[in-house]
């Protein structure tokens, strides 16, 4: 999710990190340098002072742009517990009828538990649900909900922490303290630390899976100006 930040403050940090260094895509605001963040030892340069976006959103927000019509035809789109950033402008687009759900937030449109939508089958065009299923104990409970209520056809961006030197997933649900769910999945209320069976479990559900390194499209001046993560997977779903 994106971080919060009183709306009042955002024009300040926009006026006091201005500068042409960095280029946020999602409001096109250019700063002298990003804010540090991360758990632990945060990573320099990649939360944006204007949208408090990070490496992820960038690139997701890119590939909408460049890669789909998303901007331009009419979807209707299921956003599961929405970056404010995001639910903010994506509301406002004419062409989405926007549907924002989260179980506990007060500013969505509908409060629902990921692991039982209140949808029909094939209700969607479009489905985004990012970092979420890392807090979920029944993930592929989950991941079935999101594949019954999207379209056929339609497609999905499903982002979650992975770590590409794991090849199976680390999960041990016996850790419910915050200080070892900490230490073990780096946060305290994680759940697991996604490895690269992550495609696999998102096929088991009847998903096909695109495993896109989308950031790797850009040259490397775009890259920095961006501050985007080369490494970084943007998991794209289908159901065919």
């Amino acid at each position: 999710m994106l971080i919060r930040l009183s709306v009042g403050i955002r024009p300040f940090m926009r006026w006091i990190y201005k500068g042409d260094r960095f280029t946020d895509p999602i409001d096109g605001k250019s700063y002298r340098k990003f804010l540090p963040y991360g758990y632990g030892k945060p990573r320099e340069n990649v939360l944006s002072p204007g949208t408090l976006s990070l490496e992820r959103h960038r690139q997701m927000w890119l590939y909408l742009k460049n890669e789909t019509s998303f901007f331009e035809k009419n979807y209707k789109v299921l956003h599961i517990a929405p970056e404010q950033e995001f639910l903010r402008r994506f509301k406002k687009m004419k062409n989405l009828n926007y549907i924002s759900v989260d179980l506990f937030s007060p500013t969505v449109d509908i409060r629902a538990d990921i692991l039982d939508l209140p949808f029909v089958e094939n209700s969607f065009d479009i489905i985004i649900c990012n970092h979420v299923l890392e807090h979920i104990p029944d993930d592929i409970k989950a991941m079935s909900e999101l594949y019954r209520v999207l379209k056929k056809n339609g497609f999905g961006i499903i982002q979650v922490p992975i770590k590409s030197s794991l090849e199976k997933t680390y999960e041990d649900f016996s850790m419910t303290e915050p200080k070892e769910r900490q230490k073990h999945f780096g946060q305290y209320d994680h759940v697991r630390w996604y490895g690269m069976d992550f495609f696999d479990r998102l096929k088991s559900v009847g998903f096909s899976v695109e495993k896109n390194f989308y950031s790797q499209k850009f040259s490397p001046e775009e890259i920095s100006r961006y501050a985007l993560n080369v490494n970084e997977i943007l998991p794209v779903v289908y159901k065919r």
